[in-house]
């Protein structure tokens, strides 16, 4: 299923935000893991840092090692995945579940997308 242009641009740029907001997640679930100030700034610092890294590696458009969609997916999965479960840890479940279903529809639009832009034979 190949998106109209305008659902295109705005899926895309959802999934831009998406990133965005998993980062962020991460960070405020690694500032509210420890009790320690240096502590907490290494957690709220590593916990998106290695998220962006796997990301950037794997599962960006420009990603440093091309790989089959099922690993990029799986690396999405992961990476929204933790996100939903930080804001759960967080005490926030209806966040969590909003996240979770608003970046599952983003990637499935995403994918479906993707596969139908892709020629046949490649």
């Amino acid at each position: 299923m190949k998106l109209p242009a305008p659902l295109y641009v705005c899926n895309e740029g959802l999934a831009f935000l998406l990133e965005l907001a998993a980062l962020a997640v991460l960070a405020w679930w690694g500032w509210e893991a420890a009790e320690n100030v240096a502590l907490r700034l290494l957690c709220a610092v590593a916990a998106p840092a290695l998220a962006a890294v796997v990301w950037g590696l794997f599962a960006a458009p420009r990603a440093r090692f091309r790989v089959p969609l099922g690993v990029v997916l799986l690396v999405q999965a992961l990476v929204f995945g933790a996100a939903a479960a930080a804001l759960l840890a967080l005490g926030r479940p209806v966040w969590a579940t909003a996240f979770g279903l608003v970046a599952l529809v983003n990637t499935a639009l995403a994918t479906a997308d993707r596969r139908a832009r892709v020629p046949r034979g490649v």
